[in-house]
């Protein structure tokens, strides 16, 4: 992991938290046919959940520390450390059971739509970013 490297930029390992966090998030929205909004926005996404009375093991306002590592700090050379290596590697862990755990509890079916759904958003999203530039 990216975090054990030590001359590897706390935001690039925090960017990657982020990303992973976010996804496992989408991906257990999509599981319970949650139609998903374009955003990297992690307190958007909790809420989603709250919506339909699913609470994630980290709660928001740990999760939104990640938030600026998913474009502000992406280019940007700035030196805010919000949280450490080990605060972002628990957060990823954490969440990643969490979703696994989820994705787990329903049938193979189920959970290919799910994978299909996040690659589509992500490759969707990809676009989007290249569209930019």
């Amino acid at each position: 992991m990216l975090k054990n490297v030590p001359e590897t930029h706390i935001a690039t390992v925090c960017f990657h938290a982020q990303q992973a966090v976010e996804k496992s998030l989408k991906a257990v929205l999509i599981l319970h046919g949650v139609e998903l909004r374009r955003t990297h926005n992690l307190r958007q996404l909790v809420s989603m959940l709250s919506d339909i009375n699913i609470t994630p093991p980290v709660n928001s306002d740990e999760l939104q520390k990640l938030n600026p590592y998913a474009v502000t700090f992406r280019y940007d050379d700035r030196e805010i450390e919000l949280l450490n290596r080990d605060e972002a590697e628990n957060m990823v862990n954490t969440i990643r059971r969490w979703a696994g755990e989820q994705l787990n509890s329903n049938d193979t079916t189920e959970r290919e739509q799910v994978r299909d759904a996040v690659a589509s958003q992500d490759s969707n999203a990809g676009a989007l970013e290249r569209d930019k530039s």
